[in-house]
């Protein structure tokens, strides 16, 4: 692989610019193999360049993949304007530039969020073309009712007279008030707006997988984690819904219930 510049290679993998970068060489904060470097012009290969600023290993991969354990309280947004966004929940050694929220979860909503600086791969899986599957729990105000099953799989009418795509609802284990939605879409509110219409009331929702990225067990609601190959490439592979409630449903059912306590 061609050779890059150091500070263009840290530029492009932290919050440094250019000009922090040539300070920070300059005060012999910037190692490679090891080997202090005072010049940030060196030309290295990023492929396999043993990079370290201030003690913090620099990774090779030009993109970072983050997924949020969200919790409430938090936008989804670069835009502080609105509240505190969810970048601030980020760790300050895995930020980026340019750094977004791939999607988008309610203030009061928690879960599963992908934070990123690829705009590529952000573009492809919001994509309505490709309906990457995202599967919900909701802890809903009145009982479930098992006629949800088919008016969702007939595509819910929402109350301006919008037609949802058809997708899928079932009842948790054990307790008619939470329940799993598996949704191909992303309108604005829609599993809230989804169950108004059949007459119920969301009181926490809780993403808990995009494709088959399924949100780990032990992150902690706002906690993050660093994603691998495989796990980004499972954003855009599907599960089979059925199996997923069967599996995950005592514990995503206990993580919604502890975070309503």
């Amino acid at each position: 692989m061609a050779q890059i510049r150091l500070d263009k290679f840290i530029s492009e993998r932290t919050e440094y610019t250019r000009s922090q970068i040539k300070e920070l060489a300059a005060k012999g904060k910037i190692c490679l193999g090891g080997v202090v470097v005072k010049k940030s012009d060196t030309k290295i290969d990023p492929e396999s360049a043993d990079v370290t600023v201030c003690g913090q290993k620099i990774g090779s991969s030009r993109y970072k993949y983050i997924l949020l354990n969200k919790p409430q309280g938090y936008v989804c947004s670069t835009d502080d304007k609105d509240g505190d966004t969810v970048l601030k929940l980020l760790p300050p050694e895995i930020r980026t530039k340019g750094m977004f929220p791939a999607g988008r979860l309610d203030k009061d909503s928690i879960g599963a969020l992908l934070i990123t600086d690829d705009g590529e791969l952000a573009h492809n899986l919001l994509s309505p073309k490709h309906h990457i599957p995202k599967i919900y729990i909701v802890k809903l105000a009145r009982p479930f009712e098992n006629n949800y099953i088919n008016k969702f799989e007939n595509g819910i009418v929402l109350a301006d007279g919008e037609t949802c795509l058809p997708a899928r609802v079932k009842k948790a284990e054990n307790t008619d008030r939470l329940a799993f939605v598996e949704l191909n879409e992303g309108k604005y509110h829609q599993v809230k707006r989804m169950f108004a219409a059949v007459g119920n009331h969301v009181e926490l929702l809780m993403r808990v997988s995009l494709g088959a990225l399924v949100l780990p067990e032990k992150l902690a609601i706002g906690e993050c984690m660093e994603l691998l190959h495989k796990d980004v490439e499972n954003l855009f592979r599907e599960q089979d819904f059925e199996s997923f409630c069967d599996r995950y449903s005592p514990i995503f059912s206990a993580n919604l219930i502890n975070n309503l306590l």
